[in-house]
């Protein structure tokens, strides 16, 4: 399985930003890059998204609700993104789990949801910069995998986000031992669990990824993939990330288990 780059571009876009989909979608069927492309604009957005990206590009949403419908105003379910063209969902983003208090067991009823809506699900997880200080980055992340990711995750298409939140839209991205460190970590965790196929799903790194340092990230043990944020709203940076980024193999390491 080819590596993913995802960028979300959580609450920013109106429908003049599309012309920035357009545009990553022209430059992928020019030259197809060696990854798998997913963009994940505000759920507005997103039906026009599909449209604009003409079948080149994956759409995906920010969120969804774990309820496939009922009295829940301002919320979006797995079958409403869906039903506009997504194939994929972002849950337990650090954001949605600081500003709006969202568990691990919410989150894994999210990630539930999306599999019964039919997409695949992205599960955040990461550690603040107090847990990280205090030596707790391990244990954080170790403890959100066992309660956000549900036994059915097992399909390799699915994918664990890692984001340390102190690197999260301040320009600092963790170290390449940080990095490391925690991917390898993660990868344990599932192997553990999951076994096998464990092996298989794709860990995102994502904190103030930009084109000078993705090259380097994607080249890490056991990245694969990137989330990235601001960069992922123009289309030139965002293009220069895919095309930096090289063909890899999913697992870059064997002493796992």
């Amino acid at each position: 399985m080819r590596a993913l780059i995802a960028g979300n571009w959580k609450m920013h876009g109106l429908e003049a930003q599309l012309d920035e989909i357009e545009t990553i979608a022209a430059s992928v069927k020019a030259s197809p890059p060696a990854v798998d492309v997913l963009i994940c604009p505000p759920s507005t957005l997103i039906s026009r998204a599909v449209q604009k990206s003409a079948g080149r590009l994956n759409i995906g949403g920010q969120d969804c609700r774990s309820e496939a419908d009922g009295p829940f105003t301002g919320d979006v379910s797995a079958e409403m993104l869906k039903d506009a063209g997504a194939s994929t969902v972002i849950v337990g983003h650090s954001e949605r789990r600081k500003h709006y208090g969202e568990s691990n067991s919410m989150v894994a009823k999210k990630a539930q949801a999306a599999w019964r809506a039919g997409i695949l699900a992205i599960i955040c997880i990461g550690e603040t910069a107090t847990q990280r200080r205090e030596g707790q980055a391990l244990s954080t992340c170790g403890h959100q995998i066992a309660g956000s990711v549900p036994d059915e995750m097992t399909l390799a298409a699915n994918a664990i986000g890692y984001e340390p939140l102190w690197a999260i839209g301040t320009g600092r991205s963790a170290t390449h031992d940080e990095i490391v460190e925690v991917h390898a970590y993660i990868r344990k965790c599932l192997v553990t669990r999951f076994g096998a196929k464990g092996r298989n799903l794709r860990i995102l790194y994502g904190g103030s990824v930009d084109p000078s340092n993705a090259r380097e990230i994607m080249a890490l043990p056991e990245v694969g993939g990137l989330l990235v944020g601001g960069e992922s709203l123009k289309a030139k940076e965002f293009d220069s990330i895919l095309r930096v980024v090289p063909s890899k193999c999913l697992i870059s390491s064997s002493n796992v288990g």
